[in-house]
């Protein structure tokens, strides 16, 4: 918007001049307000309307009032595709073809959007609305995501007006990392109290709702409500979770083929659709032991009970809106980011971090802690066989861009924008992509998208709207040629015909340069089962020049299927590492990115503190949580005691023999600075030492990958071990504790020897 022109007069007096005022900001009259419901990792066949068995009623009635998209595709990853939701622009060309913690100091890769690609609520507030974002962002560079840090690339400094949510990829549902417009906050109940991160985001939504309209009844609103559910940790409360037990008894076989026949007898897929054969890697669910049967359900069933959970509480909002009178003028979309995910591994995981760690997840552990699945204790991921099931009857799954990454189900309610007739007829099978959601939305409010934003000229969506389809069964495809890319590997859609690559993450093998095209008609072959390239040679060549054309004019360049590289580990940092670190008691958390590196280097942890007459006990510094991290702390029988917790799977402790008398003390704990010893450990009180050990298997990549970050005279929830009860706010007087480090990081070391390998 132009800066507002006075148009009246000023001159010495009042009573010769003329008073202007800039007119406000309104919408065009009976415009819409916008919900845009996003889904985390939630494949096409896991929504009860997309032909799963898992109870999801409220997506299901949006489904039965509106229309079910499905030929809808996204980028295979979470940050790309919410890049292309928000923008109406390609993922590349957004600046994120990876997600924000792999970002490369390349256009396409940097995941720094450039002010040229305006996002939605910069498009929109000028005309009018609020603009809230709700939920996971995940479209900030990592180690931005701070206190510390600018708030350029934070939502309120892309259009949003309000935030309240998470920076991360994934959180812990129970204890998110929480923060609120531009400032960090703590979950407002504990995981005793029944905290869950998806009911208070649909709190907030409601309360930003409710405010809004007891001020302004005509105001329209774009609420983007983006849920961590159904990313892993897969955490729901115990009821949801029991309400499935012994539903996935039968396993991902028997599942996958209902699952297909109901997706057909419904009209989701077409009749001459065919299921794809389960992969040779995922074994058949009969050949498993019953152990493996147990867990593998129990996955399962921690799944189902999330998503239910997530369904619930968007019903309560549903229902909001009804009772304000919004809900039938509210666009909804609701959608996922990519198919279902892999990364809980074969087996499935009960801790995700001890993968980036190089430690397994055992089935014998999980057995023994079944009851766990699902819980506040465990980062629950299920295996293999129930993602190539959750995206029936697709190939492969998220990260790859075969139909198994970026097939996923779409569904749209504006009962105000469709005809009586039209609503909950069926599916709608036009060709749709994410970047097409804000041209649509855009033509569906009456305005067009702007050639400048905030003076800087922008850069044409690349989206294209799919509004009469919303009327039209029988409407043309809009969308005819679309890029895929992520990880090297790489696909090209263009008109009804699929080219596409697999390449597996990080390997050498055959070469991202070298990988054979596959050629599909999804037309015929919609799940990419009949590979007819050696049959159409001359379409190969045509589309793989079509797909390098795409590459060049959407920044894809350079293709790289290398997650970890020095690429990504020697990007520089907005807070440059230094050797001593100092931090000062009861202050916020500080995210793992930017906290001290301790992680298998030489490092020293100083505590100065004075313990009262009659004692104290409490938490001195700690970074993680119950699934991974380290402690320094005072017990409640007042030793000195520091704990290492490897990833959740084992504890080494050293501790002091004797309470601390009252009085001043230092507490030291160094680990590696004996050259003859790197493991070694030592706990010192006073300059003595009172304990020492080995420490074999530091962690040395992330104690967290859900948002536990380090913390200083407390601790958040579930604390690194039991037997503390957060916040377990230190009791006794404490000064800024110093932790000081030495030597190289192991995580240099890997990215070097990745790259030598992949090099190769």
């Amino acid at each position: 918007m132009e800066p507002h022109e006075f148009e009246g007069h000023v001159a010495r007096w009042y009573w010769d001049a003329e008073p202007h005022w800039p007119p406000h900001a309104r919408a065009p009259a009976n415009a819409p307000n916008v919900l845009i419901v996003l889904l985390d990792d939630v494949g096409f066949a896991q929504l009860g309307c997309f032909g799963s068995d898992i109870a999801t009623p409220n997506f299901d009635r949006l489904a039965a009032n509106g229309l079910r998209y499905t030929n809808f595709h996204t980028t295979a990853m979470c940050s790309p595709t919410r890049a292309c939701v928000l923008t109406g622009r390609n993922h590349h060309v957004a600046g994120v073809g990876r997600i924000t913690q792999l970002a490369m100091g390349f256009p396409g890769y940097d995941c720094r959007i450039p002010r040229s690609v305006g996002l939605v609520p910069e498009m929109l507030t000028p005309h009018g609305y609020a603009t809230w974002a709700i939920g996971k962002w995940h479209l900030t560079p990592e180690d931005e995501a701070h206190v510390a840090a600018t708030r350029e690339r934070w939502p309120l400094g892309r259009g949003f007006e309000r935030f309240y949510g998470f920076h991360d990829g994934e959180t812990h549902q129970n204890a998110p990392a929480l923060f609120c417009d531009n400032h960090q906050v703590r979950p407002p109940r504990s995981i005793e109290d029944g905290y869950h991160v998806t009911e208070d985001l649909v709190d907030q939504a409601i309360a930003l709702t409710t405010d809004l309209r007891q001020i302004d009844p005509d105001k329209p609103f774009f609420c983007y409500l983006a849920t961590g559910a159904c990313h892993a940790p897969h955490q729901a409360p115990p009821e949801f979770i029991e309400r499935y037990r012994g539903a996935f008894d039968d396993g991902w076989d028997a599942w996958r083929e209902r699952t297909f026949a109901r997706q057909v007898a419904e009209g989701i897929l077409p009749e001459h659709a065919e299921l794809s054969p389960r992969p040779d890697w995922v074994p058949a669910w009969d050949d498993l032991d019953e152990q493996a049967r147990t867990v593998h359900a129990r996955y399962m069933e921690a799944f189902a009970g999330m998503l239910t959970h997530t369904d619930h509480h968007v019903g309560r909002l549903l229902d909001a809106l009804d009772e304000t009178g919004d809900l039938d003028n509210t666009i909804v979309l609701l959608l996922s980011d990519n198919g279902a995910s892999s990364e809980g591994g074969p087996m499935g995981s009960i801790n995700d971090a001890r993968t980036w760690n190089g430690v397994e997840n055992h089935l014998d552990e999980a057995f023994e802690r079944l009851d766990e699945i699902g819980g506040p204790h465990t980062h629950t991921n299920y295996p293999w066989g129930w993602t190539v099931a959750g995206n029936t009857p697709f190939r492969r799954w998220k990260r790859e861009v075969h139909e198994g990454g970026v097939a996923d189900p779409l569904i749209v309610r504006w009962p105000a924008g469709m005809d009586a007739a039209t609503r909950g007829d069926g599916v709608r099978r036009q060709y749709v992509h994410a970047i097409d959601l804000v041209p649509t939305l855009l033509e569906a409010i009456g305005i067009e998208a702007p050639d400048r934003i905030h003076g800087v000229d922008q850069r044409p969506l690349d989206g294209i709207s799919f509004l009469d389809t919303f009327t039209d069964a029988d409407a043309e495809d809009a969308h005819t040629t679309q890029y895929y890319e992520m990880f090297g590997c790489r696909g090209i859609y263009h008109e009804g015909w699929k080219l596409v690559t697999y390449h597996d993450i990080q390997s050498p093998e055959p070469g991202i340069d070298k990988v054979t095209w596959e050629l599909y008609d999804l037309r015929s072959d919609p799940s990419e089962i009949h590979d007819v390239a050696t049959d159409h040679p001359d379409k190969v060549a045509e589309l793989d020049a079509l797909f390098w054309e795409e590459a060049e004019r959407n920044q894809v360049l350079p293709l790289d299927n290398r997650p970890l590289s020095t690429m990504v580990i020697g990007a520089p940092k907005s807070v440059p590492d230094r050797n001593r670190y100092e931090y000062r008691p009861f202050a916020s958390m500080v995210p793992e990115p930017v906290a001290v590196n301790v992680r298998n280097r030489p490092h020293r942890v100083t505590a100065r503190i004075e313990i009262p007459d009659g004692g104290a006990s409490g938490v001195i510094i700690s970074q993680g949580s119950r699934l991974g991290g380290w402690i320094l702390h005072v017990t409640d029988d007042g030793r000195a005691r520091y704990v290492h917790n490897r990833s959740g799977r084992e504890l080494q402790e050293l501790a002091s023999p004797d309470p601390l008398e009252p009085g001043q003390h230092e507490v030291v704990f160094a680990f590696g600075s004996d050259p003859d010893h790197p493991a070694r450990a030592k706990l010192s009180v006073d300059g003595t030492v009172v304990d020492a050990s080995e420490i074999p298997g530091f962690t040395w990549h992330r104690f967290s990958i859900s948002g536990a970050g380090l913390c200083c005279g407390w601790t958040v929830e579930p604390p690194v071990v039991d037997d503390v009860t957060a916040p377990a706010r230190f009791t006794g007087v404490l000064e800024p504790v110093v932790v000081e480090v030495s030597g190289r990081p192991m995580i240099d070391a890997v990215a070097e020897a990745v790259d030598a390998v992949v090099s190769q």
